[in-house]
């Protein structure tokens, strides 16, 4: 597919999807998070692609925001429905891919930035990020799920600090907090995505998908996960790959997914 403003490349299972506006520091548009959510599509639907990176063009920005020229004069009812088209286009839908999706976060990740990191699978940064939700210094709050995947990584009290001072956190500060899981030179980032996304390759893909949906609901309202946690393991003894993953484990072989 051609795009304006990202960039894809598949090699080794690996799709990485990179944002690319530097003149923007790669802030989100509605372009770009149309683009985005086609490329994120196409990559899950990829019996190729077994890891999804998602990272920004440049050494400066993950992503720096979003464009506010943009939205600048909208209505409350402009607002409304761009946060809702936006949380479905995107953010909400890359957190429900059953395809992992690793975040690699190099410089600025702020406001919808931010949230786009938050609804990856997991998160890396580089030593140089700073990462913060500034959306009240503009009059407005977060919009793209901010307020609700904040605190469930970092914690309510956390969570307040950053949004009501609008502030930015360092790399090693979100380290500390939890809301990502490494820290290394900018140098590398990309490495040790690709490192990460080798280990996950190795296990079976039907169980992952299936993880990410028992996991993530345990943040669901309304949704109990426990039973969703039985209804998927119930669900993997009829897979080929749990039938391939427990031959090869008593034959004392390496398995070999079959993907189904």
């Amino acid at each position: 597919m051609n795009f304006e403003n990202i960039l894809t490349n598949t090699a080794n299972g690996i799709t990485t999807i990179t944002i690319n506006r530097p003149s923007k520091l790669n802030a989100l548009n509605k372009a770009t998070i149309t683009e985005l959510h086609h490329a994120f599509d196409h990559a899950n639907k990829d019996i190729d692609t077994k890891v999804i990176i998602v990272t920004g063009s440049g050494e400066k920005a993950f992503v720096a925001g979003a464009d506010i020229s943009e939205f600048a004069n909208f209505t409350v009812e402009n607002g409304g429905k761009l946060a809702a088209l936006g949380q479905e286009m995107l953010f909400d839908f890359v957190q429900n891919l059953q395809t992992p999706v690793i975040a690699a976060v190099n410089g600025f990740a702020l406001g919808g930035g931010l949230e786009l990191a938050m609804a990856a699978h997991f998160r890396i940064a580089s030593d140089n990020a700073k990462m913060g939700l500034p959306e009240v210094s503009l009059g407005v709050i977060p919009g793209y799920g901010g307020t609700q995947r904040l605190p469930q990584l970092v914690g309510k009290g956390r969570a307040m600090e950053m949004v009501m001072t609008a502030g930015m956190i360092d790399a090693d500060t979100a380290l500390n907090y939890g809301l990502v899981n490494h820290v290394v030179a900018l140098e590398e980032l990309m490495p040790l995505a690709q490192k990460i996304a080798g280990k996950i390759m190795r296990n079976s893909s039907v169980a992952i998908g299936k993880a990410i949906q028992a996991i993530n609901a345990n943040y669901t309202d309304g949704v109990n996960g426990f039973d969703i946690e039985i209804k998927e393991f119930g669900a993997c003894f009829g897979t080929a790959d749990f039938k391939e993953g427990t031959t090869a484990f008593l034959e004392k072989r390496k398995a070999d997914f079959p993907g189904k």
